[in-house]
């Protein structure tokens, strides 16, 4: 492409409030897949939509699944996978368990490599694994400190070795779970020196989201905590990357995380305001080399997004 081009065609997409950047690291755009405005939605490597359906909606996760579908969750407590063709294939509504009669809210959910789906229950406070009939098959209590029907988790992920790694988000802790419910393994986030303040672009301690990587450490996106970071199975951070430390960016709520077969690192930044890039992508060494600026397709709270491009390697 030549110059004048480019330089035309980067004015035509800032105009409409998309932007892609990279440099000779990375990618000059990716394909994502992402809901929010209202919108689940496929933008293309031009930052156009091949594919959207309306999903009212807050959605904190979603997964691609190998045939095509999309599994996510709409309304407070129904979890979906829906097909190309935009149609419902299947459907679970999580309700109150015995002895509870509270609200139940789902942030999590996963399609499981035995074809059960994983759900987290907010309020029931517990994670539940359903066959496609709609049959609770497992179930695991979990020990949540400051219950909260909207805030008890937020990303679950089921490990290869068969435990859970559980994002708490009030109790500002992730926890690995065996299957019988026993907690094997935590990290509590803190403050990293600052102090704590309100609102949705302000810092805490409520996590986000958290990976298991092949070394035995843990990524985690620290939710309002505003930063990402790296934890060894001894709880000491072995790498991270601050609020403040990417030139050009502020990090607020860091939410969706992944890992790409190159080893990049892709985590979104939710709530950061339109001076700031919805998703980002790093080097180990902390380069940038690409981040998506969408605010024509979506918005300020693009907490669930998955680059399609390139599959994250962790589950």
């Amino acid at each position: 492409m030549h110059a004048r081009s480019a330089f035309h065609l980067g004015l035509v997409l800032s105009v409409l409030g998309w932007t892609a950047t990279a440099d000779a690291q990375g990618p000059a755009s990716r394909r994502v897949l992402g809901a929010d405005r209202g919108r689940l939605a496929i933008i293309d490597a031009r930052g156009d939509v091949e594919w959207e359906m309306p999903l009212k909606s807050q959605v904190h996760d979603l997964q691609l699944l190998p045939n095509g579908n999309i599994l996510t969750h709409t309304g407070a407590a129904t979890v979906v996978e829906i097909n190309p063709a935009k149609e419902i294939v299947w459907s679970y509504t999580s309700a109150p368990r015995s002895g509870y009669n509270g609200p139940i809210e789902v942030h999590a959910v996963q399609r499981l490599d035995d074809g059960l789906t994983m759900i987290a229950e907010t309020g029931n406070r517990r994670i539940i694994e359903v066959n496609r009939e709609g049959k609770i098959v497992h179930s695991v209590d979990l020990k949540v400190e400051k219950p909260d029907s909207h805030r008890d988790t937020r990303l679950v992920r089921k490990l290869a070795n068969g435990h859970y790694l559980v994002c708490q988000e009030l109790d500002g802790a992730v926890h690995e779970y065996a299957p019988d419910g026993a907690i094997v393994w935590s990290y509590r986030l803190d403050l990293d020196g600052r102090p704590a303040t309100p609102g949705h672009d302000g810092h805490g301690t409520e996590v986000f989201g958290a990976l298991r990587l092949a070394s035995g450490n843990t990524l985690i996106a620290t939710g309002n905590g505003n930063r990402v970071i790296e934890v060894d199975p001894a709880g000491q951070v072995v790498w991270s990357i601050g609020h403040d430390e990417l030139p050009g960016i502020h990090l607020k709520w860091v939410t969706s995380l992944a890992v790409l077969p190159n080893g990049h690192i892709v985590f979104g930044n939710t709530h950061a305001g339109p001076n700031n890039p919805q998703l980002i992508e790093v080097t180990r060494d902390k380069k940038v080399v690409w981040t998506l600026k969408d605010f024509h397709t979506f918005g300020n709270d693009l907490a669930a997004a998955v680059v399609l491009d390139e599959a994250g390697s962790a589950k």
